[in-house]
């Protein structure tokens, strides 16, 4: 080899136009079905589909994936119910594909697309009353623990 061929090979990776890093699955957009926007217009959380796959994204971060989008569906339904109680306004707006999906499974189980909706979104509701009832009982089994915590201190030390 040459003293020069360093300096050639160099010379020729300059002049070489740039490549772009190709990525192996290549970045495909991300169709919006399903959003949940607050009053002011912005988007709270959304359900899209990117390729094959149904994507949740909450607060602008992607939160999970799945094959089937009604559930997720049902749970953005009760994260704007519970908005709603709170006093914010919020709206829920989803395709006709979404829509479709929905008359489907409803029709299998022979109700009306609101009802199935309407049941899914209950089984949401009852996780979040099961989980307040648990927060209540191991605050109220904490508070006797915390007073025999005490009393044991108070045996331990030695009387003068």
């Amino acid at each position: 080899m040459s003293k020069l061929s360093k300096a050639k090979r160099d010379k020729r990776k300059k002049q070489a136009p740039r490549r772009p890093f190709s990525r192996l699955n290549g970045q495909q957009p991300v169709q919006n079905h399903a959003v949940l926007m607050n009053e002011e217009g912005q988007v709270v959380a959304a359900i899209g589909m990117q390729g094959s796959e149904w994507l949740l994204a909450i607060g602008g971060q992607t939160m999970g994936n799945a094959d089937n989008p009604v559930p997720m569906l049902a749970m953005l339904k009760h994260l704007s119910n519970v908005q709603e109680k709170e006093g914010r306004k919020v709206t829920l707006e989803y395709s006709a594909q979404l829509q479709q999906m929905i008359d489907d499974l409803a029709a299998d189980e022979g109700k009306t697309a609101d009802d199935y909706l309407a049941t899914l979104v209950s089984e949401f509701e009852g996780v979040d009353d099961e989980a307040t009832e648990e927060a209540d009982v191991i605050e109220a089994d904490a508070a006797p623990a915390a007073e025999v915590a005490a009393d044991a201190d108070a045996e331990d030390k030695p009387k003068a």
